[in-house]
């Protein structure tokens, strides 16, 4: 019979405010359809922009979902799903388009493909902080950027959920992690992840210090979240033939590239990674690994308990003050 369920909505585009917590009804899954309980969700700089009109696609209005990541579990399954059965822990997959499917709600109605177990042992809080941020590193710099021992990265916005699991990501492949923070506040927190370096943006020059530690050299690989005219910036910080790999397009300015040859930039996005069924067991197989053997470990800023809280988690995430993820508590 159809699920009740309480589901967080926007119906114009603004500020955290717009937010609303309204009952829906789920209608019973269809065939290749999982209904999930939701236990927390994990916030993205995404959502936020979805939300706000600058994401690189326009929210359905009214009434459009939001939000990218979950763990739950399995209530009940279609009759053509074969990877998951009620009872089941398991996290979304974030591969689909936020305003049909977004999960900020108690229960969502996804496709199967739009779900992956959930590591084992890991509590939903912790489970809501892993799958994009470490998905979104792996791919980008181990799938993407062929990252190898000793390769010196360059990852600006390194405080975020995605920074703070690309240095993981970077050590565990024995490479040297170099992180930007516009702050002196967050520099000992990314040295404890395992930053080689922090660089404060507010008082040093990014490409003067990345020269610096790097004997002169510059970075192998620069992995940036903010693009725009910064991304042009980077340019000399990198090395003769680095790889700039461009995930976050926090600006919204349009993208500059480097002035700078020979280079190879690429445009990131997780899709090409989590959008085929390889490329999720590939990316699942790393990030449990690496969850079992401690490399990986995910760093949860702060929790918030209800739906009710969202407007108050996004003010957090866009005032950056944080470090690593946000997450809400169903």
């Amino acid at each position: 019979m159809p699920t009740t369920a309480r589901s967080v909505l926007f119906h114009e585009i603004g500020g955290p405010d717009v937010f609303t917590v309204e009952e829906t009804v789920l209608p019973d899954p269809g065939p290749d359809e999982v209904l999930v309980r939701v236990e927390a969700l994990g916030l993205n700089r995404a959502e936020a922009m979805l939300r706000s009109g600058t994401y690189f696609y326009q929210p359905t209005l009214p009434g459009s979902r939001n939000g990218y990541e979950a763990a739950g579990v399995v209530t009940a399954a279609g009759t053509e799903v074969t990877a998951f059965a009620p009872g089941d822990p398991v996290l979304s997959a974030a591969n689909f388009h936020l305003c049909a499917h977004g999960v900020y709600g108690d229960h969502v109605l996804l496709p199967q493909s739009a779900l992956v177990p959930r590591p084992a042992g890991l509590d939903a809080v912790t489970a809501a902080a892993v799958w994009l941020t470490y998905t979104t590193a792996y791919g980008a710099l181990v799938e993407r950027g062929r990252l190898a021992a000793g390769h010196q990265v360059l990852i600006t916005g390194a405080s975020s959920g995605v920074g703070t699991a690309a240095i993981q990501v970077a050590r565990r492949a024995g490479a040297v992690p170099i992180a930007t923070t516009r702050t002196e506040a967050k520099r000992q927190a990314l040295l404890d992840l395992g930053a080689e370096h922090v660089i404060v943006t507010e008082r040093e020059e990014v490409t003067k210090e990345t020269r610096r530690v790097t004997g002169g050299r510059g970075a192998d690989l620069v992995l940036d979240a903010i693009g725009g005219p910064y991304l042009r910036e980077l340019g000399p910080a990198a090395a003769e033939d680095a790889l700039f790999i461009s995930y976050g397009w926090l600006s919204e300015r349009p993208t500059e590239l480097p002035m700078q040859w020979p280079l190879t930039v690429h445009g990131y996005n997780n899709l090409i990674l989590t959008g085929s069924p390889e490329g999720r067991r590939r990316a699942a197989h790393y990030l449990a690994s690496g969850l079992a053997d401690g490399t990986l470990r995910p760093v949860i800023g702060e929790v918030f308990d209800g739906l009710e809280r969202m407007a108050d988690a996004h003010r957090l995430m866009e005032s950056n003050t944080h470090t690593g993820k946000i997450v809400v508590r169903v």
